[in-house]
């Protein structure tokens, strides 16, 4: 029966999409407190921007439109990005059978993404944005191989598309179309891919796309790099040749944790006849191996020439993506009988997808034996309708996106702001008819007078006006959580007449 599953395309995202639909499933029975990136994307789809900090606005814009059209709930936050993700794997089985020309190949492929734990396991933890880049690699990898294959105006489209949803989902992934590039420049046939005159229509659709964030970005590139620049910063360590040898080893790091596990269970599955394919080399294996050697090259420039000695592997995803396409095209360039390793291969699809279900799952559920809490364990829930039991908010304002964006999907016909967003001064508090709740994170303790304010955020409430008022905190267990362990949030409200 797994055999008949994995046999074509369809059939494998048929699987895949059962897999996705237990990954909803799971998401929906768990608390409906928030991962910090669902927070965040909770709060934006209140607002649609060309720009809404240091990320790319294409995931934010997709949380809008389902928002708007579905109104606020844990199923218009976990439901696109599920969906996101399966396209990932449908793209990346489509780019698979361009390149391998070879039904079982690529459908083997598009399920051996699941070995990548980037994949399979951070994106459905968190990282909405990062799952939009995968969705976009994939779709890329989809138009570029086509392109090659067959170069006609819908695959130069299809190809302009993909580039303008990278560009403005993750800012690295400017890297893979200049890699694209550069890869197939050595190949005369393919060469002229890149001087068609349908590159002109790719080219304008990617303008397009990208054209309101560009004109934001112009003005606000220092705000939207900063995030990245701090991540990447090198802290104290002193400039020369430890701190580049520290970032090259962060690099080699982060190259070696994103693929070990593929190559682990490449080599068990495939055995001797991956070692034997290491040597063979055909017009794919040579373009795929120079597109990820341009692409490395450029992530280790940017690492030397910003001094940076942190290298995180989810910066690798578009460029290292293409690995297990990469495997199965070197071990058919040897002209291998791949039938045994497909047989061994296949258990360890629904073997990987159970662990990724488990371990979302226990996380949580057992973060109480494990003594480490998860988002989803906060008590969002039962602190939002203790604070409102009495009155009602007509506006809340948060201390951060966290806790703004569990607000809001606890309040879901509340408006909530935070200091400076969505624009300088908290205007939305002048607006108010009705109660303010003023929200932020707070000790562990539940009596009013450990309520203590952040001081950058009563800074902030002080600068428009905002005297808290009826001061108070309330901390409650955490969700599976050991006894004495709390969450607590610190709150006041400011009732009409008082302002």
């Amino acid at each position: 029966m797994l055999e008949r599953a994995t046999r074509t395309i369809r059939t494998a995202a048929l699987l895949l999409a059962a897999y996705f639909v237990l990954n909803i499933a799971l998401r929906l029975a768990l608390p409906h407190a928030l991962e910090l990136d669902e927070a965040e994307q909770s709060f934006f789809s209140q607002y649609l921007l060309a720009g809404y900090g240091p990320q790319p606005p294409f995931y934010n814009w997709l949380q809008y439109a389902v928002v708007s059209l579905t109104g606020m709930s844990i199923g218009a936050l976990i439901i696109p990005k599920n969906i996101l993700l399966f396209l990932c794997y449908l793209f990346y089985g489509l780019a698979g059978r361009e390149a391998l020309r070879d039904q079982k190949l690529a459908a083997a492929g598009m399920l051996a993404l699941i070995t990548l734990p980037q994949v399979s396991y951070m994106a459905q933890q968190d990282l909405t944005h990062t799952t939009a880049l995968l969705f976009a690699s994939s779709l890329f990898l989809y138009g570029f191989f086509r392109t090659l294959e067959r170069p006609d105006i819908g695959s130069y489209l299809l190809l302009g598309l993909a580039t303008g949803i990278g560009l403005i989902s993750k800012y690295n992934f400017a890297l893979m179309p200049a890699a694209a590039l550069l890869a197939i420049l050595p190949d005369a046939g393919w060469r002229r891919r890149a001087l068609d005159w349908r590159m002109l229509a790719a080219i304008v659709v990617a303008l397009v796309i990208v054209l309101p964030h560009a004109i934001w970005l112009r003005s606000n590139l220092e705000f939207a790099s900063s995030d990245t620049l701090v991540k990447m910063a090198a802290g104290n360590e002193p400039t020369g040749a430890l701190r580049i040898g520290k970032g090259i080893l962060a690099f080699v790091v982060a190259i070696i944790a994103f693929a070990a596990l593929p190559v682990a269970i490449f080599a068990t599955a495939f055995r001797r006849d991956l070692l034997r394919a290491l040597s063979a080399t055909n017009r794919w294996t040579a373009m795929l191996e120079r597109m990820m050697l341009a692409s490395l090259a450029g992530i280790l420039l940017i690492v030397l020439l910003t001094g940076s000695t942190t290298v995180r592997e989810r910066w690798l995803d578009p460029f290292l993506l293409v690995l297990p396409i990469y495997f199965l095209a070197k071990m058919q360039a040897a002209g291998l009988d791949l039938s045994t390793g497909l047989r061994r291969f296949r258990p360890v699809v629904p073997v990987l997808m159970a662990c990724v279900l488990v371990a979302l799952g226990f996380r949580v559920v057992g973060a109480g034996l494990i003594g480490t809490y998860s988002r989803p364990n906060v008590p969002m829930a039962d602190l939002a309708r203790d604070m409102t039991r009495e009155l009602k908010p007509a506006l809340v304002i948060a201390s951060d996106t966290y806790v703004g964006g569990n607000m809001r999907l606890q309040l879901p016909d509340v408006p909530v702001v935070i200091p400076d967003f969505p624009a300088e001064g908290i205007p939305a508090y002048a607006a108010s008819d009705g109660p303010v709740l003023i929200v932020w994170r707070g000790r562990k303790t539940a009596t009013a007078a450990d309520a203590v304010m952040p001081e950058r955020f009563s800074s902030a409430l002080a600068a428009a006006g905002i005297v808290p008022q009826e001061i108070g905190a309330l901390s409650l267990p955490y969700y599976f959580g050991r006894q004495g362990d709390n969450f607590a949030l610190g709150y006041a409200w400011v009732r009409p007449g008082t302002r």
